[in-house]
């Protein structure tokens, strides 16, 4: 991860806010949820993945923590980074499979005000191209208030890739959240040939 500070947090969360988060752009918070990388057991690799993914794209990551599988807390960090304000855009990384330890996305529902689900079945999906087994990724997506929050899978290569998908979309969704653009007008009807058939067809 990119240079940071230390930040108070719940316990547990080992939070660290970037330097660089007052540039431009829109903010972004990266919540590993692992029970062995926050014991300091295994190196947190899709964390990094997800800032490499987003990298030059308009998303600069605002704070970043590492905590355990744990609902109340991961309930808490979610519900502080948005009502803090602390980022625009919180991705989370693990604890979106099936065992018993996988309680990403219950927690993140609990605390959501309204959720999108097509946006995390898109990323489930294009996950699939690269690993089958993602279809069986039950992350979820959704918003708090004015922050978009997003699942991501826990490996990292499918980080990196929810990562890239939520870059695309992130700048317009963020903005409407936080009231500064009207949702996107529909398409301008394609133009007629003179014979009268669509010029597009």
């Amino acid at each position: 991860m990119a240079e940071q500070t230390e930040v108070e947090g719940e316990v547990g969360e080992q939070a660290h806010v970037d330097v660089e988060a007052a540039k431009p752009g829109v903010r972004i918070g990266i919540l590993t949820i692992s029970d062995r990388a926050s014991r300091g057991e295994m190196e947190d690799l899709s964390g990094p993945a997800i800032q490499k993914a987003v990298a030059k794209s308009k998303l600069i990551v605002a704070v970043y923590a590492c905590i355990p599988d744990d609902r109340k807390l991961i309930s808490r960090t979610l519900r502080r980074w948005a009502d803090e304000d602390l980022c625009d855009c919180i991705l989370t990384t693990g604890g979106t499979g099936l065992s018993a330890r996988d309680v990403t996305p219950e927690s993140t529902l609990r605390i959501l005000d309204q959720t999108l689900p097509h946006l995390s079945t898109y990323i489930a999906l294009q996950g699939v191209k690269s690993a089958p087994t993602a279809i069986l990724s039950r992350g979820i997506a959704g918003a708090r208030g004015r922050t978009l929050i997003v699942n991501l899978p826990g490996s990292p290569d499918g980080a990196a890739t929810g990562a890239r998908i939520v870059a695309g979309v992130a700048t317009h969704a963020v903005a409407v959240l936080r009231g500064d653009a009207a949702h996107t007008p529909a398409a301008a009807p394609a133009k007629a040939s003179e014979n009268g058939a669509h010029a597009d067809l």
